[in-house]
C-alpha cells in the first residue's frame, strides 16, 4: 500500500538526516588539532590564545569540549533540535539567524527557477520525445544540450557582460536598489533577479528536458499505446491521457533532485550576480573559515534535500499506480 511506502521512506529520510547530523558532529571533533581551531578559525583562535586565554576557556566549556564525548553528543543534539548551531564570528550573530535570513533570498530565485525549468522542461520534452528525430526534435535537442554543458558561472558572466555591461538593461548585481518600498521595491527585486534566473531555469530546464524527451519517448513505445490508438483516440488525447501522466514519474525525482543540486550549485550563480543567498554565505564562510557557519549550512542544506525528496515521494505515490507495498522503491 501506498501508506506504507510513504511510511517506510520517512524512516530511511530520518534515519539519513541523523546519519548527517552524527557525521557533523564527529567531523569537527576527529580533525587533527584542537577542535576550537576549526570552530572559531585559525586566526581567532590564536588571537584569544595570545591575548585571551580566558575566553578560550570559556568557549570551550560553552561548547562542551570539556566534558566527555557522549556527552557532548547528546548536548549538540539538543542544540541542533532547538536550532542552536552556534555564534557565527564574522557576521556576530548566531549561525541559525544568518541562515534564515540568506535562504529567504535563495528560495526567492530557486523557486521560481526549479517551477519554471519543470515546466519548460516537461513542456518541450513532451513535444520532442512524441516526435522524436522530426524538427521540435532536431531543433531543441542540440540547443538545450549545448546550454546544458555550459558551467552555470560561466553563462552568467556572458549574460552579465552582454545584457548588464554592454546594453546596461538590469543591474551589475546585489538584489534590490536602495530606498524603495512597496511595489517598486518588489519590481525592483524582479529586475535584479531576471539574468541569475534565466541562467538557472535555461541549464536546468534543459537537463528537465533530456529526461522527459527520452521518457515520452520510451512510452511511446508501449502496447498500451498502440492499444490507445487503435481504439481511434486522436494523437492529443493518447500524447496527455497516457503517455505524459506515465512518462512524468522519472521528471518529478529530477525536479527534487534539482532542489538539492540547485542549493549547491547556484552558490556560482550566486557569487556571479552578488546575490546574497546561501550561495554567497557559504562562500564567504569558506573564505573566511567560519566552521560554525559552514556546519549551519550543512546541516540546512541536507535538510532542505530530503524534505523535497520525500516530497517528491509523495507526488510519485500519487501519479504512479506501481508504488505498492513490496515493489521496487520501497
Amino acid at each position: 500500500m501506498r501508506r506504507f511506502y510513504l511510511s517506510l521512506r520517512l524512516v530511511w529520510y530520518l534515519l539519513a538526516f541523523f546519519c548527517v547530523i552524527t557525521l557533523n558532529f564527529f567531523l569537527i571533533r576527529f580533525m587533527p588539532g584542537d577542535p576550537l581551531v576549526h570552530l572559531l578559525g585559525e586566526e581567532n583562535y590564536q588571537y584569544l590564545y595570545v591575548h585571551e586565554p580566558e575566553t578560550l576557556e570559556e568557549l570551550k566549556a560553552r561548547y562542551g569540549l570539556d566534558k566527555p564525548l557522549p556527552v557532548q553528543y547528546g548536548i549538540y543534539l539538543a542544540n541542533c533540535l532547538k536550532g542552536d548551531f552556534g555564534w557565527s564570528y564574522q557576521y556576530g550573530q548566531p549561525v541559525f539567524k544568518v541562515i534564515l535570513f540568506r535562504i529567504k533570498w535563495t528560495l526567492v530565485l530557486l523557486l521560481p527557477a526549479i517551477i519554471l525549468a519543470a515546466i519548460l522542461g516537461a513542456y518541450l520534452g513532451t513535444l520532442a520525445g512524441w516526435r522524436k528525430g522530426q524538427k521540435v526534435d532536431f531543433i531543441f535537442t542540440p540547443v538545450l544540450l549545448f546550454f546544458y554543458t555550459v558551467p552555470t558561472y560561466c553563462f552568467g558572466m556572458l549574460l552579465l557582460l552582454i545584457f548588464a555591461f554592454y546594453l546596461d538593461l538590469f543591474p551589475l548585481g546585489g538584489m534590490v536598489s536602495g530606498g524603495l518600498s512597496g511595489p517598486s521595491r518588489l519590481v525592483d527585486i524582479l529586475w535584479h533577479m531576471c539574468l541569475p534566473l534565466t541562467v538557472l531555469v535555461i541549464h536546468n530546464g534543459a537537463y528537465n528536458y533530456i529526461i522527459m524527451r527520452n521518457s515520452v519517448a520510451q512510452v511511446r513505445k508501449e502496447e498500451y499505446v498502440l492499444t490507445a490508438f487503435a481504439k481511434g483516440l486522436r494523437d492529443r488525447q493518447v500524447l496527455f491521457r497516457h503517455i505524459f501522466r506515465n512518462a512524468l514519474p522519472p521528471l518529478v525525482t529530477v525536479v527534487a533532485l534539482d532542489f538539492g543540486f540547485l542549493l549547491a550549485g547556484a552558490l556560482l550563480v550566486e557569487v556571479v550576480f552578488s546575490w546574497q543567498g546561501m550561495g554567497t554565505l557559504i562562500y564567504d564562510a569558506v573564505v573566511s573559515r567560519d566552521y560554525p557557519m559552514l556546519q549551519g549550512c550543512f546541516l540546512v542544506l541536507t535538510f532542505c534535500v530530503i524534505l523535497a525528496n520525500f516530497l517528491a515521494d509523495l507526488v510519485y505515490a500519487l501519479i504512479d499506480p506501481r508504488v505498492k507495498e513490496g515493489e521496487n522503491r520501497a
